[in-house]
């Protein structure tokens, strides 16, 4: 049975819960408008394998509606322009979800996202972030969460080179979701399809593979 938080969180983020065979293109005012960093998202997709909904802004809809029956790589080569943003980038890849993380051990530390010595990326939240440091303060490994509504909070995570291949990501990524759960979201993960880091990262945290797919137009 779906997660009825998942539900609620795509009709939000998207503006319609993926219903019924085929592509459906529906206009968001939320497309206009900066998403969670400050940044457009002028496009974003989740498909099921069944049903997909594309959201797009209302003054859009008309120009991706005619797109609507070209072959999958079509569509998204030609979604930039069809928005009016034809610098931005299309992504393309796996869309997870979790309501039982793995039970891994905690690994982080919460602080400000404005401590010292976080990469850049971590930066961008304005709430605080899931931190692994060394004994000498140095950072190893990050994970924020894009609070995208109330009921659907994405994840994200990272780790410097030199620390990879210790598990830190996966057991962040169960820690970072179940803070999500507390907070009564579902914790969501995005990945490119062609990141299998990524992907074995979200296996092992507690997020399998059902087949979803995400896609859309963000910024460079």
């Amino acid at each position: 049975m779906l997660d009825r938080r998942l539900q609620l969180h795509l009709a939000s983020w998207l503006g319609q819960w993926p219903a019924g065979p085929g592509l459906h293109v529906v206009a968001s005012q939320r497309r206009a408008r900066p998403a969670w960093d400050g940044r457009l998202r002028p496009a974003l997709a989740v498909d099921t394998g069944r049903s997909a909904v594309l959201s797009v802004a209302p003054d859009r809809v008309a120009a991706i509606r005619a797109l609507v029956g070209r072959a999958p790589d079509r569509l998204l080569a030609a979604l930039p322009q069809a928005v009016g943003l034809p610098t931005f980038s299309v992504h393309d890849g796996s869309f997870r979800w979790s309501s039982s993380p793995a039970p891994l051990p905690d690994v982080g530390e919460w602080t400000e996202s404005t401590a010292p010595g976080l990469p850049p990326w971590l930066r961008l939240f304005d709430r605080q972030v899931l931190v692994v440091r060394d004994a000498d303060g140095t950072y190893l490994a990050g994970a924020g969460i894009k609070r995208h509504d109330a009921y659907g909070h994405e994840l994200a995570v990272g780790t410097a080179p030199a620390a990879r291949g210790r598990g830190l990501a996966r057991r962040l990524v169960a820690q970072a979701a179940r803070r999500v759960l507390d907070e009564g979201a579902v914790p969501t993960y995005l990945h490119e399809k062609d990141n299998d880091a990524s992907a074995r990262v979200a296996e092992a945290a507690g997020f399998p593979d059902r087949g979803w797919r995400a896609y859309g137009v963000y910024p460079r």
